[in-house]
């Protein structure tokens, strides 16, 4: 199984040193000088890490025989990949393991599949395809995502109000005599029916 380690953006300099976009935990690891990264699209690399480094938040690569700010943006776009096998940590997943796998509600109703895996500075975010085919992000984290069953093929997500597309079914618009409009969801409004 390969997994995407980092995306090559911009060349940076003259000499033909890269942007990576990391989408690693351990990129001191991963780009160090000497690393052998195979490639996306494969006729790219495999490249040879020559040089790394991390200035003001950022990764910067240079690889052997990219010697020039033309060769180097040449580059731009590539994935860099690597062979693994699945995740040995408890509660840590590659997104691999995480592409493809149903997605439930609380309720157990089936909602989306997972689609990928984006890094954002804060937190990952889980991209899911909703059964209608919109797409979500849904914040990684065990509050949203309580429940990850790699062996069963699902995850069991609880996000909030509104995210999904299936929740705007559940929303009613509710306008007093002042004529302020209040959102509330369906199963509120409701209640106040019968409670009338």
């Amino acid at each position: 199984m390969q997994l995407r380690i980092g995306t090559l953006g911009k060349a940076h300099g003259l000499k033909g040193e890269v942007s990576v976009i990391v989408r690693t935990d351990n990129p001191e690891e991963r780009l160090a000088v000497g690393e052998v990264l195979a490639t996306e699209p494969q006729e790219r690399g495999p490249l040879t890490v020559v040089t790394s480094r991390r200035a003001q938040g950022r990764w910067y690569v240079r690889f052997a025989g990219i010697d020039g700010r033309t060769a180097a943006e040449n580059l731009r776009g590539t994935e860099l990949v690597v062979d693994i096998d699945s995740s040995d940590e408890e509660d840590a997943w590659y997104i691999h393991e995480l592409t493809g796998l149903e997605v439930r509600n609380l309720d157990g109703d089936v909602v989306g599949t997972v689609v990928d895996l984006e890094h954002f500075p804060a937190q990952d975010a889980l991209v899911l395809k909703e059964v209608g085919g919109e797409r979500v992000y849904l914040p990684f984290i065990t509050k949203f995502v309580p429940v990850v069953d790699i062996a069963g093929g699902f995850i069991t997500i609880d996000p909030p109000g509104g995210l999904l597309s299936t929740d705007s079914a559940r929303l009613v618009v509710v306008q007093d005599s002042e004529g302020s409009v209040d959102h509330a969801e369906q199963d509120d409004a409701e209640e106040r029916d019968e409670n009338s």
